[in-house]
């Protein structure tokens, strides 16, 4: 099969992916394997491609917004049958046991491996998933538009919850990229009041279709204190910004899986109650709970489309935020 390989981490620019010719995946018992139809372009590839992140596992397929059809059924699968339309995202598997587990929080498992980082991910013709982690899809989803709700939306769903924000409430979103013009959506359905920052024009732009009431750079005022903010850019810099527009007892989430240096806060920026959480990855119930709000909203999905060996420019782009909604791998 065709895959896009990493075998040292380098700058996108750089072109560090390679298109090489790979055996086939092989299912074990529990799991099955996917022919890939599609594939998101996500920050965190970028940040897997780029060495932001230590990895476990060299050489590596990344991508884990992945869309196929089941191809073939392990060892003791039930449920999922040839011929399927399924999606593999982030979380690929955990232990089931420790006290994360049990508790419903599976996504902070210590034993958790994630697709595309600890094992072989989308960028490719071929995948394989444990059977108990794949997404079933809602009807009538292109594969191309579905991609990106498994990443991007899934996070920006959790991120919605973990900030707290209430129907009707004021949310500011700082970054305007994948999962910010997916988390609007269900924000805009919930009724919110949403507030973009955003350096890119056309992002911005994207951001009034898409129902913002208000849109601005990062250093400007919003006419209104928030309720609740979501820091989707990987840019610590933004966080005394962000703090400084929440209203007493306001939440800030932070959803990235990385971010440069948090600068020195001053205190009377969190004093009044207000809170700063992160968003570490998400859990099954999550994707359940997104998937099945995206089908009745419906969430609609901006993408543009590259083919797999363009792997590398569509992270190009993604950096230098050029992209309009979501960059997705067209495989199959």
């Amino acid at each position: 099969m065709q895959a896009m390989v990493l075998e040292k981490p380098r700058p996108v620019e750089e072109g560090p992916l390679k298109l090489c010719e790979l055996p086939e995946p092989v299912t074990r018992p529990g799991q099955v394997r996917l022919r890939v139809l599609a594939c998101g372009v996500c920050h965190t590839d970028l940040h897997t491609v780029e060495g932001d992140l230590p990895l476990p596992k060299l050489p590596l397929v990344p991508g884990h917004q992945v869309v196929g059809v089941v191809d073939a059924v392990g060892v003791g699968v039930e449920g999922l049958r040839p011929g399927e339309l399924v999606g593999v995202p982030w979380l690929y598997s955990t232990c089931g046991a420790c006290a994360f587990c049990r508790r419903g929080e599976e996504n902070l498992c210590d034993a958790g491996r994630f697709t595309g980082y600890h094992v072989d991910g989308g960028y490719a013709e071929f995948i394989v998933a444990e059977a108990d982690f794949v997404c079933r899809l809602p009807e009538g989803l292109e594969p191309v538009a579905a991609a990106p709700l498994l990443c991007a939306g899934i996070i920006g769903y959790r991120a919605l919850r973990l900030s707290k924000i209430e129907p009707g409430g004021r949310l500011g979103l700082y970054g305007f990229g994948a999962s910010a013009h997916l988390a609007i959506q269900v924000a805009v359905h919930w009724g919110c009041e949403v507030y973009v920052f955003s350096r890119g024009a056309h992002h911005r732009e994207l951001a009034r279709q898409l129902g913002a009431v208000w849109t601005g750079q990062a250093d400007e005022e919003p006419p209104v204190r928030l309720d609740s903010g979501i820091i989707f850019a990987p840019a610590g810099w933004l966080v005394p910004l962000a703090l400084g527009h929440l209203r007493k007892g306001g939440t800030l989430t932070l959803a990235g899986i990385t971010m440069t240096e948090l600068p020195a806060l001053d205190y009377g920026l969190i004093y009044g109650e207000r809170v700063v959480r992160s968003v570490a990855n998400a859990t099954r119930q999550d994707a359940r709970e997104f998937l099945a709000l995206a089908a009745a909203i419906p969430v609609q999905t901006r993408v543009e489309t590259f083919r797999l060996e363009e792997a590398n420019r569509a992270l190009e782009l993604l950096k230098q935020g050029k992209l309009s909604g979501a960059g997705v791998l067209a495989v199959g």
